[in-house]
């Protein structure tokens, strides 16, 4: 493991922020902003699709898309608004959440006609940099590269709670997915149970090395490659230029990565984003996903990173709609081999 520097501060609140970075910092803590609102979480049950719902009602008052000299995520400055990182320099921050889906301390769910359940967990924020502007594609490869470090760690402290079933970091980008903060950054969730989505992945994984058998016959899919990962354009998308970024090799998650494979994700990851830019030429809006192994399916779950994103031309989004949302059944406007030829040639 690379020699990156974690500091740990406990916020007035409770809450703990993370500092990583590549030599030490040793700055004393600034004034911090009013103590975050209680959690009110709870889990209930859907009874026909048979899945867990966290109903959050305090989520209503989190902060949405605040001008740049009052963003949370910005490093705070002696005497200038109080962020969320009381802390003058950083080069990449990791806290709770301040309005949290899942909580380790929950309030006791309700009773009602369905089940219920506390939503026990996790939730944190993870700022990629203390610029307020930019992206996976333009930091610098140490950036990525730390971050990629920071996200290995935290998988391996929250997979070690008791308790956490799946741990995904994800990444909401552009206001057409709904950020309510443009602060490069990015969440993780711990959660208790196996989501929906994750336990189909896992029950293939269980019968099939489905990406292992899948990597030859690519080749009209990539889209680019580096260090032993593949970028490609799934032929099963379910977006126009999604992309599936995936080790050649079977790894489970980040945590088994060499320090030269960390490297190589870290570049391809960048490209990846900026192929994705550089094809309508404006930021793409996507939703980036970390799958790896749930807890047990560590011996058959391959780990990929899935960008999915919601263009599907310029100033044109794929919305998801009728036979998405009410079957789960998609349509989808481009074929997967040309949105690789596209993002290729970019």
């Amino acid at each position: 493991m690379p020699p990156f520097h974690k500091h740990t501060h406990r916020k007035r609140d409770g809450r703990e922020l993370l500092l990583y970075s590549w030599a030490p910092l040793e700055d004393p803590p600034l004034p911090e902003p009013e103590e975050a609102p209680a959690p009110s979480s709870h889990l209930r049950y859907h009874p026909l699709r048979r899945a867990w719902a966290v109903y959050t009602p305090h989520r209503q008052g989190r902060t949405f898309l605040p001008p740049e000299e009052h963003c949370p995520l910005c490093p705070s400055r002696p005497g200038g608004f109080p962020t969320e990182i009381p802390f003058p320099r950083f080069q990449v921050a990791v806290f709770q959440n301040r309005f949290p889906a899942f909580v380790e301390t929950p309030p006791a769910p309700p009773s009602l006609p369905v089940p219920t359940a506390p939503a026990w967990g996790r939730c944190e924020v993870v700022v990629y940099t203390p610029r307020h502007t930019g992206s996976l594609a333009t930091l610098s490869q140490e950036e990525r590269l730390l971050l990629l470090w920071a996200l290995r760690d935290r998988y391996q402290v929250l997979y070690a709670l008791e308790g956490v079933r799946f741990v995904m970091p994800f990444e909401n980008r552009g206001e057409a997915i709904g950020v309510t903060l443009h602060h490069p950054h990015g969440q993780i969730y711990a959660y208790p149970f196996v989501p929906p989505l994750l336990e189909r992945e896992a029950e293939a994984f269980r019968e099939r090395p489905v990406l292992l058998e899948l990597l030859p016959h690519l080749g009209p899919y990539s889209v680019d490659r580096e260090g032993g990962f593949l970028a490609f354009v799934p032929p099963f998308a379910h977006f126009p230029y999604e992309v599936w970024v995936v080790p050649e090799a079977f790894h489970p998650g980040l945590w088994t990565l060499s320090e030269g494979e960390m490297e190589a994700l870290a570049r391809l990851l960048g490209r990846t984003v900026a192929r994705l830019d550089a094809l309508f030429g404006e930021p793409m809006p996507y939703v980036m996903l970390f799958h790896a192994a749930p807890k047990g399916e560590e011996a058959h779950f391959h780990f990929h990173v899935e960008f999915l994103p919601v263009l599907r031309d310029k100033g044109r989004r794929k919305y998801l709609a009728g036979t998405e949302l009410g079957a789960g059944a998609f349509t989808v406007d481009v074929l997967p081999e040309e949105a690789a030829r596209r993002l290729r040639e970019v």
